[in-house]
Parts: C-alpha cells; structure tokens; sequence
C-alpha cells in the first residue's frame, strides 16, 4: 500500500489524535513495529505497522485529529493506489478574494478552513487568533477583519480557549446527542439506609438493587432505537458505572450483574476502575451497556437529573448520604438517608415502569443486608 489510512478502532470511535509519533519521514519500519500512538474517546492505542517499508510522509502533527479511513503516513516507493486515498486532494483556489474548503489526505484539524481574504487571514496569524470552527459574520460566514479583532480582544480579555480533546471532546458530543433526542423524566426519592453496618459497601448495594430493580420491572433494560420507534428488550443487564476521572467521564460496563456473586463483582468493578485509571481499558469494555449507574454522591449532590445515553434508556443517580430527622411509628427519630435520582426515556417507558423499578431498588436498599 503507499497511503496507510487509520483503521477502525472500534464501534463508536470515529475519530483519534495524535499523541505521539514514534517514527519519523525516512525511517525504514518494520511489520507490527508501533507508528505512533492515538487517543480516542476511549483509550491511548499503540497504532502498528501493517507492512515493512520506508515512511515517505506523516499526515498530521502531534495535536492533530485524524478520522478513521484518513491516511496516517504515506510509504516510499510504492505504485498509488487511489482507492486507498480519502477523497481527492483539492488545492486552494489562486483567488485573490477567498480561500476555500478542502478535503483529503489531510489530518481533520486542517480539513476544514473558513471563508476569509489572504488579508484577513494574515491577519489572524499576526494576531496569533485561532479560526477553526468559527463562524465569520460575512456572506456565507466568510471571516472579516472585525470579525478576528474581536476575537483576539476576547483572548487578550480572557486567554484563549482550550479546545476539548479526547474524552471531553467526545463526552460533549453524547450529552448534546443525548439532550436533542431523548425525552427526559425524573423521578427523586429517598430510602432508609439507618440498618447498614458502618462499613458496607455502597456501590456494591446500589448495583444490587439496580439488578432487582431491571428483574421487577424489565421495562428499563432495554435499548431503544428512537429513528425506527422500537426497543429491545434484553435478558443480560449490563451495567455501565460513571467513573470521575481527569480526563474526563467514562463508563465502563460490569456485564450480567443479576447473574454475578457480590464478590465477582466487586473484583470486577476494581479492574475497570484501574483500567480506566490507567486509559489501559479496551474500548470494548465501554461499550453495550443497557442502564447506567452514578453514585455521585461520594462527592457531592443530593439530587440531579442524570443523562440517559441512546440506546439505553434509564440512569439512576445516588446523592451523598445524610443523616436525616424522620418519623417512625409516630416518633422523631434520626436515621441515614440516600437521596435517588432516576431518569429515563419517557418514549420508551411509562412512569408507571419507572415507578415500580424505583420501588425495586429502594426495596433492595431498605433491606439490612443482602447476600
């Protein structure tokens, strides 16, 4: 092949970015020897050779975004192949007035410029104004001299924007996704925790009662295609946990959690973490979950209203746990409380489903032990 184009990384990772380059134009590389690596959304991938030969060309700098099927590098040497080029490279028009989009066998940050005169745009650099994604207040949003002025009065105001990467860039796309399809109800309560031992274990309880409450009301373990109007109803619950890191949000899933000892899942749960910890975790496992968990509350928050992620159509959210006055048996007393937060889809679950799921889970929780 003479265009090497980045592969498929998985379902649901359209895009990498180039972290690393770990050869350089001229090397003569070897089959399976690493290239580079990428972030996803997802994972840091060592990126292979597919070949032995002489790297002619790198397409992309360290930064930059590469979409799956864009060439990576280019090989020395070897006959063009133009079904494995992306497209047809499109060189800049020789106007004075304008420049013009362009695609091809480029990295994705250089795949798209604006509208704007070699003026306007010598402007920007002079300015040092980034441009990318910036609508230009001219015809057809062509990018004017006012237009980068008050741009770099704003930089000169506030710094300059910190473009997301990686899993922040990722996680904002699902949540805009995420709000402009989903139809979002919340349901909140409380539930009577006073007869935990001081010691128990509180993600263990809570993904417990999120599998009695899948088991009572299967309604909100399912996948649900909003296009075609029609959900999936599914045996398995696959149970994707929120996990706060510094890169960003990540979800990985505890498979089959109604058919799993505490303890299996206990173990389970800590690999994920530490994988994710360590951005070693395979994109696999972030993938196929069928209701989501967030215990934010070992941080902060009594109630919220949680993001449910297509396909899946419920998320229940846990709050910190207070201590609460309350009456029992005609008596004030003072017990330990956690706050629930349930969202779900209402295109396809009724508030009845969602009812009696949340009445599952706080039977499950009310519960002195579980076993």
């Amino acid at each position: 092949m003479k265009y090497f184009k980045l592969p498929d990384l998985g379902e649901g990772l359209p895009e990498a970015e180039i972290v690393e380059w770990k050869i350089n134009e001229g090397d003569s590389v070897n089959t399976d020897q690493i290239l580079a690596t990428v972030e996803t959304a997802k994972a840091i991938i060592e990126i292979p050779s597919p070949q032995n030969g002489v790297i002619a060309h790198l397409f992309g700098q360290a930064g930059d975004t590469i979409h799956t099927g864009e060439p990576l590098l280019e090989f020395a040497g070897e006959e063009d192949d133009s079904g494995t080029v992306v497209g047809e490279l499109k060189q800049e028009s020789n106007s004075a007035s304008t420049d013009h989009f362009f695609i091809g066998a480029a990295p994705s940050t250089q795949a798209y410029r604006q509208k704007m005169t070699p003026a306007v745009r010598s402007l920007a650099h002079r300015l040092d104004v980034a441009t990318h994604n910036v609508q230009g207040s001219g015809q057809d949003g062509q990018l004017s001299a006012d237009d980068i002025e008050r741009l770099a009065k704003t930089d000169r105001t506030h710094g300059k924007a910190e473009p997301l990467r990686g899993v922040r860039k990722q996680m904002a796309r699902n949540m805009a996704l995420a709000h402009a399809s989903v139809v979002p109800v919340t349901l909140y309560e409380d539930v009577d925790i006073h007869t935990w031992a001081v010691a128990e274990d509180i993600t263990i309880r809570l993904i417990h009662a999120v599998a009695a409450g899948c088991k009572a009301e299967p309604a909100l373990n399912v996948w649900f295609d909003g296009q075609q109007l029609a959900r999936r109803m599914l045996n398995q619950i696959n149970l994707g946990v929120a996990v706060d890191t510094d890169q960003g949000l990540f979800v990985p899933v505890l498979r089959d959690i109604g058919n799993r000892s505490l303890k299996d899942i206990r173990a389970g749960l800590n690999r994920l973490r530490e994988d994710v910890v360590q951005r070693t975790i395979p994109p696999a496992e972030l993938q196929g979950s069928s209701i989501t968990l967030s215990n934010f509350g070992t941080i902060a928050g009594r109630y919220a209203s949680p993001i449910v992620v297509p396909p899946t159509v419920a998320i229940l959210g846990a709050g910190v746990i207070r201590e609460q006055v309350i009456p029992v048996d005609s008596k004030v007393v003072i017990h330990r409380v956690m706050p629930l937060s349930l969202t779900f889809d209402h295109r396809a679950a009724t508030g009845g489903e969602a009812a009696r799921f949340l009445r599952a889970v706080i039977d499950d929780l009310a519960e002195e032990s579980i076993s």
